[in-house]
């Protein structure tokens, strides 16, 4: 097994980069290119749990937008040239609690998707 390849690394945090910029910008469609297009996706939020791209998609559509916020750590590890896990850390604005992300990503013909999300921030309840 190939770890932590540079290139396949340097990909994954493009993809990264990418998605957190159009999420930064309230772009829905970009969101959803960068997020697998299956009933297997999940993605769980700080409020809500989310299982396949359409319930993924419907809660993009009615949120209005993310907060805004600020990375401060991201890590990322490949395994082999086709599947990486991505960590980070961040502050959204005006809220001093750290807050959590991770994303397995995996590479489709189509390039780098997420097949799994899971975002927390420090001492959520809901």
């Amino acid at each position: 097994m190939i770890f932590n390849d540079p290139e396949t690394v340097a990909a994954v945090r493009a993809a990264f980069d990418a998605y957190e910029a159009a999420l930064m910008a309230d772009d829905v469609a970009a969101m959803d290119a960068l997020f697998h297009p299956a009933d297997t996706t999940v993605r769980y939020g700080v409020g809500e749990v989310l299982y396949g791209i359409d319930e993924i998609r419907e809660f993009r559509k009615g949120r209005g937008g993310s907060p805004q916020r600020v990375l401060e750590r991201v890590e990322i590890a490949t395994f082999d040239t086709d599947l990486a896990i991505a960590n980070a850390e961040f502050r959204r604005e005006g809220d001093p609690r750290r807050g959590r992300q991770s994303q397995t990503w995996v590479r489709f013909a189509d390039g780098w998707k997420v097949v799994s999300a899971h975002v927390s921030i420090e001492g959520s309840t809901s």
